[in-house]
């Protein structure tokens, strides 16, 4: 029996003393893109801060299992190295460190946890330039400290950067479109697009239904009020993009 890569099931999470996540269930197998839809407030991001591992979330109930796995048991170093990714709605800003000295202490501990040999200079520098020259990623970029004086879509475009050179089992993008303009949403897209196979899974949390129309999703779900609501295919984004959210919103 072939083992989802991700199955959320009936999870509850807080922030503080509310509670934002209710009742959520997904299951994702390989090779899937799932996009999550929804109104501002709904939980979306705080669903990809749960799966990541971010401090100040509190799992009440439920459960994540990614490749069988526990993974609210894991911590988000050990989240990252078994496969899971985040691009950020906001990318932080780490003043002091090189991009390229944190991509391969960050690569090279992902290898080290799969039990394969390290990248040493050269071969980092050639994945380096390899991976670069697909999202437009040049060396002064390399040299400067992570994020720090980058624009919106230069962010955003490093964060694809930093995917395709880890090449996670699953990827999460949290409104990856927030911020950039159309030519910066289709380098970002095309980058990400390039990173998919029959193995590579991601979920692809967004507001509009435009990001859909580059990364097209296998599977469109509605996330309202801490779970999903309606799920649907590629033409349920269409709907939503038509009639927005109302009919999902609850009146409080």
């Amino acid at each position: 029996m072939k083992i989802p890569l991700l199955e959320i099931e009936d999870l509850y999470a807080r922030v503080g003393d509310k509670e934002i996540i209710k009742g959520f269930n997904l299951t994702i197998n390989e090779g899937e893109v799932h996009a999550v839809m929804g109104p501002n407030g709904a939980g979306k991001s705080t669903l990809s801060y749960v799966l990541t591992g971010k401090p100040g979330y509190e799992i009440i109930s439920g459960s994540v299992k990614f490749k069988g796995k526990d993974l609210l048991a894991m911590s988000p170093e050990e989240r990252a190295r078994e496969g899971v990714f985040l691009i950020m709605q906001y990318p932080v800003e780490i003043p002091g460190v090189p991009t390229s000295t944190f991509l391969k202490h960050s690569v090279n501990a992902v290898r080290k946890h799969h039990h394969l040999p390290e990248l040493d200079t050269m071969e980092f520098i050639k994945l380096l330039r390899e991976e670069g020259k697909k999202l437009g990623i040049d060396n002064e970029m390399l040299k400067r400290p992570v994020n720090v004086g980058f624009s919106g879509g230069e962010k955003k475009r490093m964060e694809t950067f930093q995917m395709s050179i880890l090449k996670p089992d699953f990827a999460i993008l949290d409104e990856a479109d927030s911020g950039l303009d159309i030519d910066a949403l289709k380098v970002v897209a095309d980058g990400v697009n390039a990173l998919r196979n029959e193995k590579r899974s991601m979920l692809v949390i967004t507001h509009y239904q435009r990001l859909l129309n580059y990364i097209v999703p296998d599977f469109v779900h509605v996330f309202a009020d801490g779970h999903i609501v309606k799920s649907g295919d590629k033409n349920l984004a269409l709907e939503l993009e038509e009639k927005g959210y109302a009919e999902f919103v609850r009146e409080k």
